[in-house]
């Protein structure tokens, strides 16, 4: 009892074996979805190759000295920007986005790698900071961490992880603590964007909404300013940036709207995904009985609709085990940041969470058809080799903060 006790002293084991559940159940799901299609051959057996170098990168990133990720903070930051940089030179197109760096037959999403950058130096920065985060100064170097990634990756265009950066920025922020003008002056540039989107009115309505909030705040002229200009400005950005959209993605936004608006187009994998996981029924049709997965009714759906291939061969059941695995996650991510007295290292936890919870959030969203597709994987369960890799060396992280967290007490 005594080794056991030392053992979960030092090694999380509440949060290592679901993601350990997941892993095995995504594999299972892969292996189905993949099985019967000509085109993913040989994805199933690169999955678990990049299973394996994930758990080893994940013990290498356990057992470093908890002090080197703040080392590593800076220049991990630069290395994600060039990178960000180069695939824009020399990057593959793949879904309309040049988001890939080919290596070979693999790939690398520098996106990815971006996604612990930003959170790391996001962190050290706010650790700086004496108190909350509540300058106007401030919020703008913290979102300039943020946005110089996001502006190179919209220039891909990869909205979907865009929206995956603002989100875990926004609650890195929140739990440093950012005041209601802060989470104001954050939020607002995009409340405005998605105004933009639905023509003139709505978005110059938007903006007479920002002005009386900024009168209610009797803020100096200087600061309103700013920040009129900054919604102004993010405004006519992303109109500029859904015009510059493919057909295809300006038809994956529309078709949010209204998915039977085009049911044999870009409304095709909405539809048919939610048939998938409307089949299931209670206990699932049986691994590898699901019509919509044998008989490919959703394109790849080994990535983005993997949790269709849950829902319709592993049923109610399936589905909820997935979520509630992804709860205990969760929890367990929160659990450790409240835990933890270091303030840089409860940032990076909280980051962490917020990577992992919006990619779910949106990944689930928009399999039952409330969240628009926008191409997110499902942390653990998706086929992909550069966002497995990602999420375990993240998990190694938090793992390797929870061994050391007594230290920090």
């Amino acid at each position: 009892m005594r080794i056991d006790y030392k053992i979960s002293d030092k090694f999380d084991f509440k949060i290592f074996l679901p993601v350990l559940i997941l892993n095995i159940v995504g594999l299972a799901a892969i292996f189905s979805a993949t099985l019967n299609n000509p085109q993913a051959a040989g994805n199933f057996e690169k999955q678990l190759l990049f299973t394996v170098l994930g758990y080893i990168l994940f013990f290498i990133t356990y057992a470093l000295p908890t002090n080197t990720i703040k080392f590593i903070s800076i220049p991990t930051y630069i290395i994600s920007l060039f990178f960000l940089i180069i695939v824009l030179v020399i990057g593959k197109k793949v879904s309309g986005a040049k988001s890939w760096l080919g290596l070979g037959s693999f790939g690398f999403q520098p996106s990815e790698f971006a996604k612990i950058a930003t959170i790391l130096l996001l962190a050290n920065f706010l650790t700086r900071l004496n108190n909350n985060i509540d300058s106007f100064k401030d919020i703008l170097i913290a979102l300039a961490i943020g946005f110089i990634p996001i502006g190179l990756i919209l220039l891909e265009p990869d909205m979907g992880t865009s929206i995956i950066f603002f989100s875990f920025i926004l609650i890195v922020l929140f739990w440093k603590g950012i005041s209601l003008l802060g989470l104001f002056v954050v939020l607002s540039p995009g409340f405005v964007a998605v105004a933009s989107l639905f023509g003139s009115i709505p978005f110059i309505a938007s903006l007479i909404l920002v002005l009386v909030v900024l009168f209610f705040f009797k803020r100096d002229l200087f600061f309103n300013g700013s920040v009129f200009a900054i919604n102004l400005a993010a405004g006519f950005f992303t109109d500029n940036l859904y015009n510059a959209l493919s057909p295809h993605q300006q038809a994956r936004i529309k078709s949010f709207i209204d998915p039977m608006s085009d049911p044999l187009g870009s409304g095709y994998n909405s539809i048919q995904a939610m048939v998938a996981i409307g089949s299931g029924g209670i206990f699932g049709k049986g691994y590898l009985q699901g019509n919509q997965t044998q008989l490919q009714y959703i394109p790849e759906q080994w990535t983005d609709f993997i949790y269709c291939a849950i829902g319709e061969e592993f049923g109610f059941i399936g589905a909820m085990l997935v979520l509630s695995l992804f709860l205990i996650i969760f929890l367990r991510l929160l659990n450790i940041a409240s835990s933890t007295k270091d303030e840089f290292l409860s940032l990076v936890i909280i980051g962490i969470f917020g990577v992992y919870f919006t990619h779910f959030l949106i990944n689930v969203g928009m399999v039952i058809g409330i969240l628009p597709i926008i191409g997110v994987p499902l942390p653990f369960v998706s086929y992909g080799g550069s966002s497995f890799l990602l999420n375990m060396f993240m998990l190694g992280i938090v793992l390797n903060i929870y061994r050391t967290r007594k230290n920090y007490a």
